[in-house]
């Protein structure tokens, strides 16, 4: 909970602990690139007092005045660790403080960037799935400190009575290697992760900073007047024939494609180099990154479902991805806990079932949806289409191309629902609900019934005309989505859940074991 201080502070607090000062050097370093901004307002106002001597004036005085406000945030900062919470005090005017019960805790993990490796410092994240990871950190410290604080969360978190004053405490060791990655199997899950970022990156860079170049960098014809004096104008493309504009344009393809596959394998590396997965009577650990190091334990009992992911060629190859709900977040590009980014299919299940989820063993009953919900779908598309069509045929001057256009959109949506209909299925067995869906997208969801928390049965018009029914279960950290039931195998199902439901206790099964 968060709690503004608006008397005086209690002395538990001012008695906490302060950040590594060193620390202080490496947040200075790692906000350089937010004050380009500054530094070049800075420079251009100097440069506009004709007197150059400024420059560096000015320069200096945007960096000192940052290192000065960081240096007040760190005096101001402390962090007390109780024996019923965490608690961050911080703010240089507004004072503010939060307490963090260690029940709510559901991942500590432990971040080292480059230059706080280089250091020995660290970044400890109290992730409460409750979206507010940022008030929850501490940047930096030790990293003898930040195991100290993840093993003394994990044991008063069990109940366990640690000694705060224990120099160096460290976790206990891991018992079990579940899985790594070699550097071969990075370069292959780098190849599969086809990226053009790269192009985003340059595009908003030169949108950013346009001001900085000779030319206006989106003047179309700027460029192509420069193509021009270069030789490889329009007109010296088509003087060279059908043969070489094909081999030119195949140039361009295998230039893109090339891009693509090394800012995939690049940026692979740089995410998931040294990837270990292991596990203790505590939980997951899950360790990996070339420069950034991120050493994150999850509880295995916070695990609510399984997601394995796949598609149609690495699963020629017999690859497969594997996910964990839970209501902590990964990072902000997975809001999943990867637990397998590339795996084969043994190795999946090995992991899943080290969680307490099992692998699909044909009792599951797997059913299709009604074809019918995806026909509604797809004709809810089609009036807008066919006014577009209308609209076009009525004012445009040229038709036959954007009507000839949206005809063929109309027809690729059509194939794309057919293609999800074929793949996409349903089941439950005596433990477990299974939904698979995604025709490119492959993806099969595993969640334990006693982890369902509600189950909402959901009826638009079209759909209760019908009779069929989508079923919503809540789970914590996601949601599991049955559509296309037949009303009557919806109600089934949601009192066959409810049935195992009823027999839990919410107030023991997710704590620690």
């Amino acid at each position: 909970m968060n709690q503004a201080i608006d008397g005086p502070i209690d002395v538990t607090l001012q008695e906490g602990e302060r950040l590594h000062i060193s620390g202080l050097f490496v947040a200075f370093v790692s906000g350089l690139p937010q004050l380009l901004f500054p530094l070049l307002a800075a420079v251009f106002g100097a440069r506009k007092s004709d007197n150059p001597a400024l420059i560096p004036i000015m320069v200096a005085a945007v960096l000192a005045l940052s290192l000065f406000f960081r240096w007040l945030t760190w005096l101001r900062f402390r962090y007390h660790v109780g024996d019923d919470d965490i608690r961050i005090e911080k703010g240089i005017l507004n004072r503010t403080a939060r307490s963090i019960p260690y029940e709510r805790i559901q991942d500590v993990s432990i971040q080292q960037r480059p230059l706080a490796r280089i250091m020995g410092l660290s970044e400890v994240k109290f992730e409460t799935g409750g979206g507010d990871g940022d008030d929850a950190k501490l940047s930096f410290v030790t990293l003898d400190e930040a195991n100290r604080l993840r093993a003394l969360v994990r044991s008063r978190k069990a109940g366990v009575a640690v000694a705060q004053e224990v120099p160096g405490m460290v976790e206990s060791e891991d018992t079990e290697t579940l899985f790594e990655m070699d550097g071969k199997r990075v370069f292959i899950l780098g190849l599969y992760s086809f990226s053009l970022v790269i192009f985003a990156v340059l595009g908003g860079f030169a949108q950013q900073f346009d001001f900085l170049l000779p030319f206006d960098f989106w003047d179309l014809k700027r460029w192509a007047g420069l193509a021009e004096d270069s030789g490889v104008g329009v007109s010296t493309i088509n003087g060279v024939g059908m043969a070489g504009q094909l081999i030119l344009a195949f140039g361009a393809f295998s230039s893109l494609i090339f891009i693509g596959l090394a800012t995939g394998v690049g940026r692979t590396f740089l995410r998931e180099h040294g990837f270990r997965l292991t596990q203790s009577s505590k939980g997951f650990r899950r360790r990996r990154g070339l420069f950034t190091l991120t050493d994150v334990v999850m509880p295995t009992h916070r695990v609510q479902a399984a997601v394995v992911q796949t598609g149609p060629i690495r699963k020629r190859r017999g690859w497969h991805s594997l996910k964990f709900v839970s209501l902590a977040q990964d990072s902000k590009e997975e809001s999943n806990y990867v637990a397998a980014p590339l795996a084969t299919l043994g190795e999946v299940w090995r992991i899943a079932q080290a969680a307490g989820i099992d692998a699909p063993d044909g009792d599951e009953r797997l059913r299709k949806g009604a074809k019918l919900h995806w026909l509604i779908q797809l004709a809810l598309l089609v009036p807008p289409l066919l006014i577009a069509m209308a609209t076009l045929l009525i004012f445009a001057d040229r038709p036959l191309a954007p009507t000839l256009f949206l005809s063929l959109l109309l027809v690729i949506t059509a194939c794309l629902f057919w293609c999800d209909w074929r793949k996409y299925r349903f089941g439950l067995d005596n433990q477990q609900l299974y939904l698979r869906r995604g025709w490119w997208q492959q993806q099969l969801t595993l969640a334990p019934q006693v982890k369902v928390q509600s189950i909402e049965i959901a009826q638009g018009p079209l759909a209760r005309r019908c009779g069929l029914a989508s079923l919503k279960f809540g789970i914590a950290g996601g949601t599991l989505e049955m559509v296309a039931l037949p009303l009557s195998t919806a109600q089934a199902i949601r009192e066959a859940v409810m049935e195992k439901v009823v027999e839990v206790d919410y107030s023991a099964i997710n704590q620690s074991r």
